[in-house]
């Protein structure tokens, strides 16, 4: 059985050490899928034996599709995973007992995945562990065309591990709210498009099947996108933080459900706003309104 996992990278020289470390005696193959980084990524992935192939970063979706394109016709798992995460020996332990006797009417696995922030494990507000399909079989999976939020899609049924991989970025505060406010232009391209239609609409949202990106997806495309703006991001946080005991998480976790739970889903509501505010004004169309107001082409 070959498993090959592909990281998508872009000057991660800091946590791919960690990352590759976990995958030894996991994976037969590493495929990294660069965005022409300028620091020692490449070295790095190199020393540890890993394919390196570059390529210009659109989108996490169409980059990871494109690194599928890349991969050898031998290959018969794919594993995907971001170079700020890693496996717990629980979770390797598991893909190597279990992945090879999966019938082959299983396409993809789910596993748990957590995340640190400012290097504590977030317990509380309901966020963690989310269930993520990382594996799936070569040839019977891709991901969602999105711009944001994308998720694994496979052909067939699914089924989970119980071992979990945790999300541990190293980076600055200033660095993460930097990340954030580029990922809130690329929501409110998801969310314009549900109202607007102006590209193909590719969602995992459904409530049959039991799968928790689909039931998430559901409620936030058919129950959350229809709430009012900047009242939805305030009532995520007072959930998260309140009724789902975020408080529980101390100082740092007070810090992340603030900045993720309400700033960032507050600032996505007012950029959606502007874009709005823009096509009135200007009277033009949303896709023109995009590129001008957040410097995307769609």
């Amino acid at each position: 059985m070959k498993l090959v996992a592909i990281i998508l990278t872009l000057n991660e020289a800091q946590h791919l050490p960690r990352c590759l470390a976990s995958l030894e005696g996991v994976v037969e193959q590493v495929l990294v899928a660069d965005s022409y980084s300028t620091d020692d990524t490449l070295s790095i992935a190199k020393a540890y034996g890993a394919r390196v192939v570059q390529h210009p970063f659109v989108t996490q979706a169409t980059q990871f599709n494109w690194a599928l394109t890349q991969l050898d016709e031998d290959t018969d798992w794919v594993l995907r995973i971001d170079a700020d995460e890693y496996l717990t020996p629980e979770l390797a332990t598991e893909i190597q007992e279990s992945l090879p006797g999966i019938g082959s009417e299983v396409d993809g696995v789910f596993c748990g995945r957590r995340m640190t922030f400012q290097g504590k494990l977030i317990r509380f507000g309901g966020v963690f562990p989310v269930r993520v399909l990382r594996l799936f079989r070569y040839g019977r999976g891709q991901c969602e065309n999105r711009w944001m939020d994308e998720h694994i899609k496979v052909a067939g049924s699914a089924i989970g591990f119980t071992g979990e991989l945790i999300d541990d970025n190293l980076n600055s505060l200033t660095w993460w709210t930097d990340k954030h406010n580029h990922y809130a232009s690329r929501e409110v391209v998801d969310l314009l498009n549900l109202e607007y239609g102006f590209m193909p609409h590719d969602s995992v949202a459904s409530l049959q099947g039991g799968s928790q990106a689909g039931v998430k997806r559901w409620l936030k495309e058919v129950v959350y996108a229809r709430l009012p703006g900047g009242f939805r991001a305030f009532a995520y946080f007072f959930y998260r933080y309140i009724l789902r005991l975020g408080f529980l998480d101390g100082r740092a976790g007070a810090t992340f459900h603030f900045l993720q739970g309400f700033w960032y889903r507050y600032l996505v509501d007012a950029k959606l706003a502007e874009v709005k505010r823009h096509m009135r004004t200007h009277c033009c169309d949303v896709t023109t309104a995009i590129e001008q107001v957040l410097g995307i082409q769609v």
